[in-house]
């Protein structure tokens, strides 16, 4: 019985939202490799709220959540396409294609989550965003993905010595696999989800994320020891198909673009809810959290993860404009 009332009832929001979504004159396909009510998810539905409300029912959004329309990579081609109307995704996979994109992803770039928000409310982040009108794409906004910091099972890391010959888990990527080894400890890149049995069996001694991955992971069972570092605080980024874009009036045009950045004050309160309570959940689970470090010695041995990086002249003005803003 409760089965087919659930059932029932979601049935009839399906419907509901098919029936909203005909009533629009234009409706945007958004993807989001995140699941229903994650912030990022939650802060385009705002966004779309806000559309349909400024534009008397013309624009709509439909959010395709849960990598429904498949995983980033493949999604950022279809929006340069135009095959998906508005995409929300990770900087991270954009380095190879918009240089601009790989500084804020470069470590300890950001003094904190204020600095970065300020840098990336300002010229610098506008910048950016405005590089991806070379590469089929509209930069519209950019959302919260956390901060990240290294975690393991062995002991608490209060120093740059402490990650000595320590192995870590990192994505497959090349700067995040060179940043571990500048800190002296070994990068060892897999999938996410072999990292939970690879501390858990003595593969890796730990891994870094934030607070929210480190909660719903359940990392934190194996891994009790959280170093607040803070090593990356990328950014995410809200983008449209230039075809798209390019095939709106200027007034919604602008109308798009404004909504988008009203959606992201919704998604920051959103994410800071969230990993408040995923803070909390870990404390309250026993995990020793070491927050009182001195991040000089981190930071200073990025120098050759710069130099290798950081190589053109745009991207050395974008560093030392963001070293610059307060």
């Amino acid at each position: 019985m409760t089965y087919t009332k659930t059932l029932g009832a979601a049935l009839l929001a399906s419907v509901a939202t098919v029936t909203a979504a005909s009533a629009c004159e234009t409706t945007f396909r958004s993807s989001d490799t995140h699941p229903e009510g994650y912030p990022t998810v939650a802060a385009v539905e705002e966004m779309g709220r806000l559309l349909e409300e400024r534009t008397d029912g013309r624009l709509c959004v439909e959010v395709f959540h849960s990598a429904q329309l498949g995983e980033e990579k493949d999604t950022i081609e279809q929006t340069q396409f135009g095959v998906i109307d508005m995409n929300r995704v990770s900087l991270g996979p954009f380095n190879n294609i918009i240089e601009e994109t790989q500084v804020p992803s470069l470590p300890y770039i950001f003094r904190s989550t204020d600095h970065m928000h300020k840098v990336m409310d300002g010229p610098v982040g506008q910048q950016i965003l405005d590089a991806f009108s070379d590469h089929d794409l509209v930069g519209l906004a950019f959302y919260d993905g956390g901060s990240r910091s290294f975690y393991n099972s062995e002991k608490p890391i209060a120093s740059i010595d402490d990650l000595a010959g320590m192995k870590f888990r990192v994505m497959q990527s090349d700067m995040f696999v060179d940043m571990v080894d500048a800190l002296g400890a070994n990068a060892t890149p897999m999938p996410y989800g072999e990292v939970y049995s690879s501390i858990q069996t003595g593969v890796i001694d730990g891994a870094e994320n934030n607070w929210p991955s480190y909660d719903s992971s359940g990392h934190f069972e194996v891994a009790k020891y959280y170093t607040l570092d803070q090593h990356l605080i990328v950014p995410e980024v809200l983008v449209m198909a230039k075809s798209t874009f390019d095939g709106l009036s200027a007034e919604d045009q602008e109308i798009v673009r404004q909504a988008a950045r009203d959606s992201v004050p919704v998604m920051r309160e959103l994410w800071a809810a969230r990993e408040a309570e995923s803070e909390a959940r870990v404390r309250e689970a026993g995990v020793e959290v070491i927050s009182d470090i001195d991040k000089t010695p981190f930071i200073e041995a990025m120098g050759p993860v710069y130099d290798k990086y950081v190589t053109s002249a745009v991207l050395q003005q974008i560093v030392a404009d963001i070293q610059a803003t307060e």
